[in-house]
């Protein structure tokens, strides 16, 4: 759905993007994750052909974001939610939603069921009538929110969805994009909320001008140490520990009586572990999985560890 091959954008002699390579597939969320500065704002605006790229390549949805025509195609299939939310302040939320949806040669029909969909959706229908500029900066994002949807995008761009939300107004917007993924839109998220990331996104690009790592949350997590299976034992004995090193699995520390070891299949090692434990007399307490989070990580790999 979203192809990108080493697409580079320089301002001067700054590189704000250098040969960025990824692919996202249709139905699929993607986080974009990077520090202040890295880029990904500039890569957005790429992908929605609202600048020009130095050099490389971008396609959305098999269309050239660098081909005039193209260009014009894509604002059509995509939704945007950019980093300033450009409203309308004079206008009440229903006008500027209505404005909005004229631009996309939307039948009034689509607008008016769209307009109330979407203002219910997000706690914002009983300001319909209310001019933007007396909203607060959250209620102005859910606004922004519903009018990048306006039209029923294929692909949504959003850059901070949930910035200036309150805890609550963001789990409704967090939800509302998993329903749209459900809906098998594809959706490329600008975020610096990690556990955002993590909850809702199928693959996540760490980025700082360079793309530095891309993979699953669980891929990404995994990257830092591997997988490690922490089990507790009622007891520890020569006779246990001399089980689990027949079974040429890993490295395992002894600490007490609790065993972290390393494995590459947890499925398909830890039962095989337990059993050796159980045959050889063990009592076991309880299993788990010792796993980084995804903070840290993306903390890792920007700085370089």
């Amino acid at each position: 759905m979203i192809d990108v091959e080493n697409l580079t954008r320089k301002f001067g002699d700054l590189t704000a993007v250098d040969n960025l390579t990824f692919h996202i597939n249709e139905g699929e969320v993607f986080g974009f994750l990077g520090p202040n500065g890295a880029g990904k704002t500039t890569t957005m605006r790429m992908l929605s052909c609202l600048i020009s790229k130095t050099s490389g390549e971008a396609r959305i949805a098999g269309y050239d974001v660098s081909d005039e025509a193209d260009s014009l195609k894509i604002r059509k299939i995509i939704g945007l939610l950019p980093e300033n939310v450009g409203l309308y302040d004079d206008l009440t939320a229903y006008k500027n939603l209505d404005f909005y949806g004229k631009l996309y040669e939307c039948s009034e029909t689509q607008r008016k069921e769209n307009i109330k969909h979407f203002l219910k959706l997000l706690g914002l229908w009983n300001k319909r009538d209310v001019t933007v500029g007396t909203f607060s900066k959250g209620m102005k994002q859910k606004l922004t929110i519903a009018r990048a949807l306006i039209h029923d995008p294929e692909i949504l761009f959003l850059d901070e969805p949930t910035a200036n939300l309150d805890p609550e107004s963001s789990k409704i917007v967090r939800d509302f994009i998993l329903d749209l993924k459900k809906e098998k839109k594809t959706i490329f998220l600008n975020t610096h909320n990690l556990d955002e990331a993590q909850r809702i996104c199928d693959k996540i690009g760490i980025f700082n001008t360079k793309l530095m790592a891309i993979g699953s949350p669980e891929e990404l997590e995994g990257s830092i140490w591997g997988n490690k299976t922490v089990i507790q034992l009622k007891e520890v004995n020569d006779k246990i520990l001399e089980a689990i090193n027949n079974l040429s699995i890993g490295n395992m520390v002894h600490d007490n009586n609790k065993l972290t070891i390393d494995v590459g299949d947890p499925e398909k090692e830890n039962p095989i572990i337990v059993d050796a434990i159980l045959n050889a007399g063990g009592q076991v307490q309880y299993v788990n999985r010792l796993s980084p989070s995804l903070e840290e990580a993306y903390l890792k790999i920007v700085r370089g560890d």
